[in-house]
């Protein structure tokens, strides 16, 4: 791995701490929870959410490990949360042998599509640098490394709306909100420690990527966020939030929607309606600005009442010709979804459909459905 990894946990109240790496502009560095319990001598501690490679999850795990005070052993990982099925919140899952694994039942549905990670090693090795999708495939996941050393170790205990945990003294409230982010997403109120850990339904300093949506249930979650009235909000990627920070957030997602319709509704291919969210980009200083043509894709196939499960490597592939090439002429190759002057055209919801993406060159199958 060629970044950075924190050196400590920061400490959020005496019971919570978080891992937060240096993930601007990247795919995979997601925030990590650690929640102990109010007694040292328990050694209880609850994980929301594992990184993405084996190398990560130990050095995390001697973070947590560091967390003991004096002659005090550190705390014992005996519950993981995943906030949702995506790799860099759950492929560690399997270095805590013995934990009680929690997600959501429909957490099941985004893992069908979710690669293990030798399939996503397998990918990386595979992808032809000469194609845009392959080029980007090796910049943003070749630097991890390590995914063939893992294996999928899926939650042992599932639940649908909500789940009231304890982890000595200290109350831990599970808060099913997907489809959002994926099918399945769920947020960690911890209600005495004025926290919420929202997972990938928050992005921050990054523009978001969502592989379920619609964005109008991006934002309801990200309501419910708000409505627990926490002080500090963990997101899934990026430094922390505050309320405040949330809100303008939220307003963003409303924006960039009304932006698609707005497109959908006057016939615009999905290629010409990226290109042109992308060259407007609202939030320049946001790193990865492609991913608005997966919003935008997710959101045509929505409107356009696709039931059918998305190609999420497709989507991968659509963002990453606008990466590779800059292509933010609204007037540029637009041949693989209709003509850019013409009716409703046939969008390419699924972001299959073309734009200045080439997604050839990569052993297909399994999608990154990341970050």
């Amino acid at each position: 791995m060629s970044f950075p990894l924190p050196h400590a946990l920061r400490a959020l109240t005496p019971n919570v701490h978080v891992w937060l790496p240096d993930g601007h502009a990247t795919w995979g560095m997601a925030n990590c929870a650690v929640v102990t319990g109010r007694s040292a001598e328990s050694g209880a501690a609850l994980l929301v959410d594992t990184p993405y490679t084996a190398d990560m999850t130990r050095h995390l795990q001697r973070l947590v490990a560091a967390l003991g005070d004096g002659p005090t052993a550190g705390p014992e990982v005996r519950t993981v949360v995943n906030t949702h099925g995506n790799g860099d919140h759950s492929y560690g899952n399997g270095l805590f042998p013995g934990a009680e694994i929690i997600a959501t039942k429909a957490n099941g549905e985004h893992l069908c599509a979710e690669p293990a990670p030798a399939e996503l090693a397998g990918l990386v090795a595979g992808s032809d640098p000469d194609t845009a999708l392959g080029a980007y495939v090796k910049r943003h996941f070749g630097r991890y490394g390590d995914f063939g050393g893992l294996t999928t170790v899926h939650p042992n205990r599932t639940f649908s709306g909500e789940l009231d945990l304890d982890v000595d003294g200290v109350a831990v409230r599970l808060i099913e909100v997907g489809p959002a982010h994926t099918a399945g997403d769920l947020i960690v109120h911890l209600p005495e420690e004025g926290v919420v850990c929202g997972g990938d339904v928050v992005f921050n300093e990054d523009h978001p990527v969502h592989w379920a949506g619609p964005l109008e249930s991006v934002h309801r979650a990200c309501e419910r966020i708000l409505a627990c009235d926490p002080e500090v909000i963990v997101p899934g990627h990026g430094p922390l939030m505050t309320p405040a920070d949330l809100r303008r957030h939220a307003d963003y997602l409303l924006e960039l929607r009304d932006a698609v319709h707005r497109g959908h509704e006057a016939g615009r291919p999905l290629p010409v309606l990226a290109a042109e969210l992308i060259a407007e980009d609202p939030r320049p200083s946001w790193g990865l600005p492609e991913r608005m043509a997966i919003l935008a894709a997710v959101e045509y196939r929505a409107l356009d009442g696709a039931t059918d499960r998305a190609d999420l490597l497709a989507l991968v592939g659509f963002a990453a010709g606008f990466a590779q090439h800059g292509d933010t002429d609204a007037e540029g190759d637009t041949d693989a979804s209709g003509d850019a002057d013409g009716g409703k055209a046939e969008h390419g919801g699924d972001g299959s459909a073309g734009g200045p993406a080439d997604s050839s060159g990569s052993n297909g199958g399994s999608g990154i459905a990341a970050r």
